[in-house]
């Protein structure tokens, strides 16, 4: 068990980390904060744009510096990009300021929820597929070793998965109020 008073949402590209954080933060009475919206919000553009022009180098720097300023906040629910576990001091501080869920899914599932996306840079081209396995590869040990629960994703909607994530954290998160 980890107590404390953040809440983070760690998990690949399509997990749900937004859309479920959302419901999340709203239920526990949380702020909700969303990682990448974070970016594009201090730099004026979309990430996409960001990668365009400092690639992923200067993206994940600008994640980086963000991820803990916000992380060190009290009482806040954190959705983080799907890559942010990639640096070592980014999953330090998630570690040592929160309790951290890791939204797990499938390649599949990634594929189906994904089918219409064009803003995420790194699925962009051809073999989609090829990409997210890639990922998951590199990232599902990060996301294994840093999460304090994981939520396997199944083929429900939205409300649904919320529902299981609340039964879970209830079971498993030792929230502590914000001081």
């Amino acid at each position: 068990m980890n107590p404390s008073c953040n809440l983070f949402l760690i998990g690949p590209t399509g997990a749900g980390k937004t859309s479920i954080g959302r419901r999340l933060a709203a239920h526990y009475g949380l702020p909700f904060i969303d990682l990448d919206q974070e970016i594009e919000r201090h730099c004026g553009v979309d990430v996409r744009c960001v990668f365009e022009i400092e690639g992923e180098a200067g993206f994940r720097q600008r994640e980086s510096a963000l991820l803990d300023a916000l992380s060190s906040r009290t009482g806040v629910l954190l959705a983080t990009g799907a890559g942010a576990v990639l640096d070592l001091a980014n999953r330090r501080h998630l570690a040592e300021r929160g309790f951290v869920l890791w939204l797990d899914t499938t390649v599949e599932q990634q594929l189906e929820r994904l089918a219409r996306d064009t803003k995420r840079p790194l699925l962009a081209g051809e073999d989609r597929r090829g990409k997210l396995e890639a990922m998951a590869q590199a990232r599902g040990p990060l996301y294994r070793e840093l999460a304090d629960l994981r939520m396997p994703g199944e083929h429900e909607g939205v409300a649904a998965a919320s529902e299981r994530c609340l039964a879970l954290l209830d079971q498993h998160w030792q929230r502590q109020q914000a001081a």
